[in-house]
């Protein structure tokens, strides 16, 4: 069909109604009523609500024998008899052919939004890179939306994430400017972007029109698939520029070598059997399903993202993956091959509806072998994964305590759960992190960062992680001096026993604290336990800080990390009294093969489809994010500390004079006593104290 031929979709408003029953009818009786006057031809019918909402819509070859179905009464699904009871009038729309019939019942649901129709959610628009040429110096930069202007669209991408990554590494290789043509012609000397090497300045003639229209092509051909041609020949005019002795010209086209190659390189899967597809994995468990989608385009993936149509628990796999495709390419153009990992229904009629769609051919496969099978078996297992999680997220959280406190034999509920993890540079930047979980999510106010020296546990993960324990519970010992720790479930503790015991003599072996509070309110590292007694803090912040009671311990790592915080544990006297495990991370670091350490337990694994295996997935990789975010903000603060910022009476003006001279704080290191007492501010008192530091061991 051609371009001319495509169907026309009037608005809402104008769209024809052949019949409607008497309002006094209503379900079965006005399906009936209304399905004696209906024509043999194709069309598009409505179910409406007795509120005129618009509970279902349908597309039929023929509109009578369709109808006629749901007019019989019988052999429905649980949801079709509910959607026919609250039925009370019909609409229908006839149609030329039933490709029309599909494009214009996927408009429908998409504009209507029926309650009983599979409905595909998130639905805004996917964002492109546009290289504009509707101006003589063309730009570079995202675009989403309408293409109203003159260039090249390179797209969908799954995400503005993945267009801006994209678009950082083209302006390192190719130089292109993206500044809007009103600041481009209001320049009179070239901006940031050129000082930092992502623009070639065109806007103030450091750039030839010849010469950047090289580069936009060069852009053009990596876009369109031609990447590893263009890296192959800008790798011969880089050897060819060296031979020349133009060293400056090779280096900028190795770094664009790189900057292409590390494009190629973030985006996994690459394929090579084809140049263009998008390919649909729908997997479905539980009543619910999870569709993923990946983009290909010059033979580059550009990303993929997770969709969850709402559907009845009713609805076949088919079913929902061919409506679903259909309402995806409503207002899209598709490309000339589609990828599934089953075959929709209707496939033939989805195929002839994307080709108008498209106004050229579009093919459906279900592929058995090959790269492709591979690649819809990559976006299955995503798929698999999406929902496994969603499901953990979207279930109560009740439950899943409940399914925690089974596995780890608690006696009842946790509302309290601490996840402990470290991070270190072979004993560098040594923190160690816990972080809270309850009823209610993470606890971030209650988050802590412990400050490790290497002195405490030399480089060794199971001693850092044993002064970890330390430290957290000999602090919570002290805020709890008052208190007796609970016992054990099933534990049964004297009068006597109760009276007998004391904390204190663990906690007076307790060493020095030091830790960093995590909240935001605080603004900064608090001493003794990050705990502020302030006049601001009431007795109920204090009771929920170290002094609170975890009701489960869980330790990033084996049977080695949990050995070593029981060692500090049973230090403590507490061993029989915290409920404690370890998880170790599965083989070759999967998700889903984790094992699990429990005292007196041999190791286990869980289902991995098991939601309470996702809900401490999550635990885990929050105590990771925070202790490795950690780490790094203490790396970084590392990096930019001055050892002269340590030496009394070196303030910024006299450290700016010492670097001025030196060089370096290492050249200050090597300076005579003499040459430090030249340094203007620098008296002979502060150059010996200076010099003493440096070659006397920071006396």
């Amino acid at each position: 069909m051609s371009g001319a031929d495509k169907p026309s979709l009037p608005p809402l408003a104008d769209l024809p109604v052949e019949d409607r029953p008497a309002p006094a009818l209503k379900g079965i009786e006005a399906i009936r009523e209304a399905w004696k006057r209906l024509p043999s031809r194709p069309g598009v019918y409505r179910m409406l609500g007795a509120d005129g909402e618009v509970l279902y819509v349908g597309k039929a070859k023929s509109l009578k024998n369709r109808v006629g179905q749901y007019a019989q009464g019988r052999a429905h699904t649980n949801a079709v008899y509910r959607m026919l009871h609250q039925t009370v009038s019909l609409e229908v729309i006839v149609t030329q052919t039933e490709t029309e019939a599909l494009l214009l019942e996927t408009n429908l649901i998409k504009r209507l939004k029926p309650r009983f129709n599979v409905l595909m959610r998130d639905d805004k628009s996917f964002p492109f890179i546009a290289i504009r040429t509707d101006h003589p110096i063309a730009a570079l930069q995202k675009h989403r939306g309408a293409k109203s202007f003159k260039g090249k669209f390179y797209g969908p991408f799954a995400s503005a994430g993945a267009v801006n990554r994209t678009l950082n590494t083209l302006q390192k290789a190719f130089l292109l400017r993206s500044c809007s043509d009103s600041t481009f012609s209001g320049r009179t000397r070239p901006c940031m972007l050129y000082q930092i090497k992502r623009c070639s300045g065109p806007c103030v003639n450091l750039v030839g029109e010849a010469e950047y229209a090289a580069l936009v092509k060069d852009a053009s051909d990596f876009l369109e698939g031609r990447s590893v041609e263009l890296q192959d020949r800008l790798a011969v005019e880089m050897r060819e520029a060296a031979e020349k002795l133009e060293f400056e010209h090779a280096a900028r086209l190795r770094n664009r070598i790189r900057a292409l190659a590390s494009v190629r390189a973030s985006q996994g899967i690459n394929p090579s059997t084809f140049d263009e597809a998008d390919v649909f994995a729908l997997h479905c468990e539980g009543g619910q399903s999870c569709i993923q989608v990946f983009f290909f385009r010059a033979g580059q993936n550009w990303g993929n993202r997770a969709y969850f149509p709402r559907h009845g628990a009713e609805e076949t796999p088919a079913d929902i993956l061919a409506a679903f495709i259909a309402q995806f390419y409503d207002e899209r153009e598709p490309p000339k091959l589609i990828l599934v990992n089953l075959e929709p229904a209707d496939a033939e009629l989805l195929e002839q509806a994307l080709c108008v769609r498209a106004d050229s051919k579009v093919e459906i496969r279900r592929p058995e072998r090959g790269e492709k099978r591979e690649i819809v078996d990559a976006a299955l297992l995503n798929a698999r994964e999406a929902l496994g999680r969603r499901m953990a997220e979207s279930g109560s959280v009740a439950k899943l305590l409940d399914g925690v406190a089974e596995t780890f034999g608690l006696p009842q509920r946790p509302e309290r759960i601490e996840v402990y993890d470290n991070s270190h540079i072979q004993g560098t930047n040594a923190l160690g992190a816990m972080i809270v979980a309850g009823p209610d999510g993470f606890v971030k106010n209650q988050y802590r960062k412990f400050n490790m020296k290497t002195e405490e546990f030399g480089g060794d993960d199971f001693a850092m992680m044993k002064a970890m324990i330390r430290r957290r519970f000999a602090r919570m010992l002290v805020e709890r001096d008052d208190e007796t720790p609970p016992p054990l479930a099933g534990e049964v503790v004297s009068d006597s026993e109760r009276e007998g015991e004391s904390p204190a003599d663990a906690s007076a072996a307790a060493p020095s604290v030091s830790f960093a509070d995590s909240s935001p309110a605080r603004g900064g590292a608090l001493q003794d336990g990050g705990v502020d007694f302030s006049k601001e803090a009431d007795e109920s912040e204090r009771e929920t800080k170290f002094g609170a009671w975890p009701d489960l311990v869980l330790i990033d790592g084996g049977e080695g990390q949990l050995s070593a915080a029981l060692e500090a544990l049973e230090e403590l006297g507490l061993k029989r009294r915290v409920v404690i495990a370890g998880i170790a991370k599965g083989v070759d670091r999967d998700a889903g093969r984790e094992r699990f350490f429990i005292p007196g337990r041999a190791p286990f694994r869980l289902d991995e489809k098991s939601p309470v295996l996702y809900y401490l997935q999550r635990l885990r990789d929050e105590a990771h994010r925070f202790a490795i975010g950690a780490h790094r903000g203490k790396r970084k603060a590392g990096i930019a500390k001055n050892p002269l910022d340590e030496i009394g009476g070196v303030g910024p003006a006299r450290k700016r004079a010492l670097l001025d001279r030196f060089g370096s704080a290492r050249g200050v290191s090597r300076a005579a006593l003499a040459e430090l007492e030249g340094v203007e501010g620098v008296n002979k008192e502060l150059a010996k104290r200076i010099y003493d530091y440096f070659h006397d061991n920071k006396r």
